[in-house]
């Protein structure tokens, strides 16, 4: 197996990384306290191409593998997390405009791949988080189009985001993950409503809203694939997703990491520096040896998805339980080697930490990818490389 990247991988890296430390690491800390980061950084990410990775290019995308996003995500988390995520979650919701028809699409696309447009992917609810198929919301037919009824939970960019990728229950006799589809529409259409950016956490430099619909109408052009099909698509979607927030994670730990090589170097204690006491030697090794088994993991798990094999959900799964749990460890560890230090605001540590500690929940819970990773052992069989 080939584990070193491609020319142009490289490049990727290198303009993520250049944009990252210019346009995100100085101003990281304020866009947490202020609770969003401004939209002309979003757009200038796009002008790299960082809005639209997996759109065709016929549609202004890149049409990039799932390997370069994981290389361009993780470079952009190492300055900040919340930013780096925000930019996954509308590639996710960007990408699927690829499947609406006609006209609709080619006008669309254009403007999220180039970041003049950002979009929110609309899937959880109050009553259907874990539980994605029990969609509460409702798309009922409506002459030619539907009529959206029903509310969003915990959706990102909400009220800062141009364009909602919906899912409803179209059909009123389906049940489960039948039945549901997935619309495309303007977030300041008639009946949409936003509720108050959520207190959080982390990531909270990205607003954070529930979404409320009031008989939004719909017409054919904004249904995204075919009626009925949108459970699929969003589990597809959700397969790419938590590479993206692995990678998220491997970029935020890695800068930890970073931070607690320095911190050693410097700081001293009983007369000799902090890197000279063989109880931290051994965390920073148990760190590094954490974070380069989970990047291994993410990249096998992308190349996996890239190349259409049928056990590439499960390979994610296994991805975004390893390396957002390990993401987090190794910056509890860091912040734990800064001792109060890492508590304060003038280092990074408390929010690289709140941010993925995030991680663990969002684009399904770690409990969920466990229930993913062992239902395909007890059904199926265990994996092995080949």
């Amino acid at each position: 197996m080939d584990f070193d990247l491609t020319e142009e991988q490289r490049a990727f890296c290198q303009s993520a990384r250049a944009f990252a430390q210019q346009a995100l690491a100085p101003y990281a800390a304020q866009w947490d306290q202020q609770g969003h980061v401004p939209r002309q950084v979003l757009q200038q990410a796009g002008e790299l191409g960082f809005c639209g990775l997996y759109l065709p290019e016929q549609l202004g995308g890149m049409q990039a593998s799932r390997l370069d996003g994981c290389l361009i995500f993780e470079e952009l988390a190492k300055a900040c997390p919340a930013t780096a995520a925000w930019l996954a979650i509308h590639n996710m919701a960007a990408a699927l405009t690829a499947h609406a028809p006609g006209p609709f699409a080619r006008d669309l696309a254009p403007a999220l791949a180039s970041g003049a447009k950002l979009a929110s992917f609309c899937l959880t609810e109050a009553g259907a988080g874990s539980d994605a198929a029990a969609l509460a919301t409702r798309a009922r037919p409506d002459g030619a189009g539907w009529r959206l009824d029903g509310g969003k939970v915990f959706i990102s960019g909400a009220g800062i985001s141009d364009v909602l990728v919906v899912f409803a229950r179209s059909d009123m006799q389906a049940s489960g993950r039948r039945g549901i589809s997935a619309f495309a529409l303007d977030a300041h259409a008639p009946g949409v409503s936003y509720g108050r950016a959520e207190d959080k956490l982390g990531w909270r430099a990205q607003p954070t809203r529930s979404i409320h619909f009031d008989g939004v109408r719909l017409h054919a052009g904004q249904l995204l694939g075919a009626a009925g099909e949108g459970f699929g698509l969003a589990m597809r979607s959700l397969d790419g997703g938590r590479l993206n927030i692995a990678a998220c994670s491997l970029g935020g730990a890695q800068a930890a990491l970073q931070l607690a090589q320095q911190y050693v170097l410097q700081r001293r204690q009983f007369s000799r520096p902090l890197s000279e006491f063989q109880a931290l030697q051994f965390k920073l090794a148990d760190m590094q040896t954490q974070l380069v088994a989970a990047r291994q993991m993410v990249r096998l798990a992308a190349v996996r998805l890239d190349a259409g094999r049928a056990d590439a959900s499960v390979y994610c799964a296994m991805a975004k339980r390893l390396a957002t749990d390990a993401g987090y460890a190794i910056c509890n560890e860091a912040l734990q080697i800064h001792g109060g230090n890492g508590l304060t605001a003038e280092y990074p540590l408390e929010r690289l930490l709140r941010d993925l500690r995030t991680h663990q929940i969002v684009e399904g819970a770690n409990e969920i990818m466990r229930v993913i990773i062992a239902r395909h052992i007890l059904q199926e069989t265990t994996l092995e490389m080949d």
